[in-house]
């Protein structure tokens, strides 16, 4: 096991947001990951994928999802902490995604479940029926071993983000319920009481108008399964989480909100995965500075530690400051959500303006989470590209958070759409009032509004530099406002 000895995520929060209402819940987390967790989770990721036990010795489809010896333990830590339940419980989502942190910190990959379950729980609360949310939100918000695990599946094999043609599972129904069939590529948490399922009402239209947002639980209403696993995933990286292949044969499923509006659903629950995406990019980011910081302390070239040689100084002092520049990007993206997620369509102006500094935060920390990765594999020399040391796994977890819930260029054309449409850089202008850069911000600005203009094929080309300046230069400036 390796520990940062020098590195501590809360102490990393505590100094950039300032008073830590629940600094010792954070500081008794992070100790219990110290003495347990970390060993727990190197075990995880060096045995590889969970694997799927599909039927029973009676010969029945049971599905089961057999995890490696303390996963379970592992995965509980956070659930009994407040990684759902305080969201719902605290007038703030802070504690949730403080907590997320500390957890990526230790296991990027670990915090996927916790993420999807957060997302599960936010949209039955906000969307689900009283009798829905008396039957299904309760398990999810328990503080004790027997708490329920939410999933988010949205992607088919045709790919995840073009939506309205990718997806092809139908929902038909079937009195005070529908039935779903269609097919689910990438489903992560698989194992999951529950799952938040996009699919086509009988008779939708095409694209993405025509989607809905479906709760589809583990079983039927007498007990039997509700979905069947084709098999599971082998991935590169979150080895903490069962990725599968669903299959959906008429499961009961239940809408959330209406059929007419299921896509804005469908994009809030996303919204809220990719602000817990930026979130563990940073703390993933952390984790391999510090890594590479103890390392390079200890290591001896030329008579003295190389943290001390001047390059390699250098750039420990530039890396910190961007990791405190990435996370004010990425807790901002938090501290909007908190504000605006429980809004409906029409939505405000202040909406769209978290939907703005979510997509650069998802973009921003992502890319940054793999140079750090990388850099910190550089620190450490050949025994960086060694699996029996850690480094080589930051990057192989860092490389799955710039995919998941929409790869940076689906970030910067979502962010493309909602500045020309909701004209959300303007809002973001306005937001970033105070903090200085105001030559800088004009002169983005102007060149921002030249590429608006353009036409669509040129624009999209065309936009990565500026979205890249945008996020960097609001990261810069959002770092003044923190605490600490």
């Amino acid at each position: 096991m390796n520990e940062a000895r020098n590195g501590s995520p809360t102490r990393f929060l505590g100094r950039l947001l300032g008073d830590l209402s629940h600094r010792d819940l954070l500081l008794e987390q992070e100790t219990w990951w110290r003495r347990q967790g970390e060993e727990i989770s190197t075990g995880i990721d060096r045995a590889g994928t969970p694997w799927l036990r599909m039927f029973d010795q009676r010969g029945e489809r049971v599905d089961a999802i057999l995890l490696p010896g303390g996963y379970r333990e592992l995965l509980l830590a956070g659930y009994r902490a407040g990684s759902v339940w305080r969201a719902l419980a605290e007038p703030s989502l802070a504690a949730s995604f403080q907590l997320g942190y500390l957890t990526a910190y230790f296991d990027p990959g670990l915090y996927c479940p916790h993420t999807v379950s957060l997302a599960t729980a936010l949209a039955l609360a906000k969307y689900g029926s009283p009798p829905l949310r008396e039957r299904f939100l309760a398990p999810l918000l328990r503080r004790d071993d027997t708490v329920w695990q939410g999933a988010t599946w949205m992607t088919e094999i045709g790919g995840g983000s073009d939506l309205g043609a990718a997806v092809e599972t139908v929902a038909e129904p079937a009195g005070d319920h529908w039935l779903l069939s269609g097919e689910k590529y990438f489903a992560s948490n698989v194992g999951a009481e529950l799952a938040v399922v996009a699919a086509r009402p009988q008779g939708a239209p095409a694209g993405v108008r025509g989607l809905a947002l479906f709760l589809v639980p583990q079983q039927r209403t007498d007990g039997q399964p509700n979905v069947a696993v084709r098999r599971l995933k082998d991935k590169i990286g979150t080895r903490s989480v069962p990725t599968g292949e669903v299959v959906l044969q008429k499961s009961e499923g239940y809408l959330l909100g209406t059929a007419e509006t299921g896509v804005y659903q469908i994009l809030e629950v996303l919204n809220v995965s990719r602000t817990a995406n930026s979130v563990a990019a940073v703390a993933l980011a952390q984790r391999a500075i510090d890594d590479a910081r103890d390392f390079a302390a200890a290591r001896i070239a030329f008579g003295r530690p190389v943290i001390e040689q001047p390059l390699l100084a250098r750039q420990f002092a530039a890396r910190g400051r961007a990791l405190e520049e990435a996370f004010a990007l990425a807790w901002e993206s938090v501290r909007l959500l908190d504000e605006v997620w429980r809004e409906r369509k029409p939505y405000s102006e202040r909406y769209h303006l978290f939907r703005l500094v979510a997509h650069l935060a998802k973009y921003w920390t992502a890319e940054f989470a793999v140079q750090s990765a990388k850099w910190g594999i550089e620190v450490h020399g050949g025994l960086g590209v060694l699996a029996e040391f850690p480094a080589e796994r930051r990057l192989r977890e860092a490389l799955v958070l710039a995919i998941w819930e929409g790869t940076s260029h689906r970030q910067i054309l979502d962010g493309l759409e909602v500045m020309e449409r909701k004209q959300a850089h303007l809002a973001l202008r306005r937001h970033l009032g105070g903090c200085g850069g105001e030559a800088e911000l004009a002169e983005l600005y102007a060149r921002l509004e030249q590429l608006l203009g353009r036409p669509v094929e040129e624009r999209e080309a065309e936009a990565e530099p500026l979205f890249a300046e945008l996020a960097a230069l609001s990261a810069r400036l959002l770092r003044r406002r923190l605490g600490g």
